[in-house]
């Protein structure tokens, strides 16, 4: 069964109506799509590789693994790293697209699941926007298909009254769908997996017909067995996936530089000034989250309680972009303790009674007690009184 042409075509959300001015474009966008972000990168991939690529790749999985591990082509083109962890990861993730099982990647909450699966499939399909938000409320028809029912009711059951969904779009263009936290949504949603998993097709019975899969299609699925609201894959739908599990930076160094390559992009994006030097406190914050998540100073010698947050990645990324817009807009542009003071204690603090309890014991046993974080000290009493 086909699926309407104007549903199917790649990259048909790239403009959308913005009322009485024009279409908005890729570049005007806040946040751009990884696809038109680093286009210039996936152009220069794409014209440098000479590798076999499977069918309706527009890249090698060589290219793809380069282009999120980053390197160097033979014409000097620098292609930014995307994620910055072990590259064997990345080749099994890779891999698995480029074979019939699905790939799910798994890991605590701000290990870049949805940041490594959308730049996966910018690079492999050229569209990371077929892609299903995985709630408690999410209904089989965001995973099968839908009607307009305006013409369901007018004319009955009809090709023009279906509404494909992402996945099944991804399965008529041969392209890489997304599901993003599959453990949010319903069992008995993610059931309907199954059959699209293991036999690529998806039976419409309302139409007699099938959609099948053509060369190309797969799907990249996250999940998290940290939040609250979790649903257990059953082990049916768990078999036809491939899992790769993201591990939290194994190293201070490589966090910091996760935290400061991201906030570089953000800061960009959001026309932030550039901290004259602000590495010092990316570096602070990313110590404070490392003891606290690990409950221990970095030194080993001093045990510290963990708060209830995961302090992740991601909520440092946070933390230093709030504090450069403190620093822009209320200050001198240089980030100081005071600027991401407010960030950690909102970051750590997330049960009033508890992880207080925790933040003041570790500002005092910890914190205080080094010299060089005395201004850090002070900023923190200030906003924790």
């Amino acid at each position: 069964m086909p699926v309407p042409e104007t549903i199917a075509k790649p990259g048909s959300g790239v403009e959308t109506d913005t009322g009485p001015g024009r279409p908005q474009t890729a570049a005007e966008a806040l946040r751009p799509h990884a696809e038109h972000a680093f286009a210039h990168e996936l152009a220069a991939l794409a014209a440098a590789d000479d590798r076999p690529r499977p069918a309706r790749w527009r890249l090698s999985p060589w290219a793809v693994a380069t282009y999120l591990l980053g390197g160097t082509l033979p014409d000097g083109t620098v292609v930014t790293p995307k994620y910055v962890g072990p590259r064997r990861i990345v080749e099994v993730a890779v891999t698995t697209l480029a074979t019939d099982r699905a790939l799910l990647l798994l890991g605590v909450p701000g290990t870049a699941k949805t940041w490594v699966s959308e730049h996966l499939a910018a690079a492999v399909s050229g569209d990371s926007t077929l892609l299903v938000q995985g709630t408690a409320g999410t209904p089989e028809e965001a995973i099968r298909y839908g009607w307009n029912y305006a013409r369901l009711l007018a004319h009955g059951p009809s090709g023009d009254a279906l509404v494909p969904s992402p996945v099944m779009r991804a399965m008529a263009q041969g392209a890489t769908a997304r599901v993003e936290e599959l453990t949010r949504i319903p069992a008995d949603v993610q059931d309907t997996l199954i059959t699209i998993l293991s036999e690529k097709t998806l039976p419409v019975p309302e139409l007699g017909q099938e959609v099948q899969a053509v060369p190309g299609f797969n799907l990249i699925a996250t999940a998290n067995d940290r939040d609250r609201g979790v649903n257990e894959l059953s082990s049916a739908l768990r078999r036809r996936f491939n899992t790769v599990v993201l591990p939290l930076p194994a190293t201070p160094e490589a966090e910091v530089d996760i935290v400061a390559r991201r906030v570089e992009q953000l800061g960009r994006s959001l026309e932030l000034p550039a901290p004259a030097d602000g590495v010092d406190e990316i570096r602070r914050v990313v110590t404070v989250f490392r003891e606290l998540r690990d409950g221990v100073t970095t030194d080993g010698r001093t045990r510290v309680k963990s708060p209830s947050g995961t302090l992740s990645p991601a909520e440092a990324i946070s933390v230093v972009t709030g504090g450069l817009a403190l620093a822009a807009h209320f200050g001198d542009g240089v980030l100081r303790p005071a600027d991401i003071a407010a960030g950690i204690l909102g970051a750590v603090v997330r049960d009033p009674a508890a992880d207080r309890v925790v933040w003041q014991e570790y500002l005092e046993t910890v914190v205080r007690e080094r010299d060089d974080w005395r201004d850090f000290y002070r900023a923190c009493r200030e906003v924790s009184a």
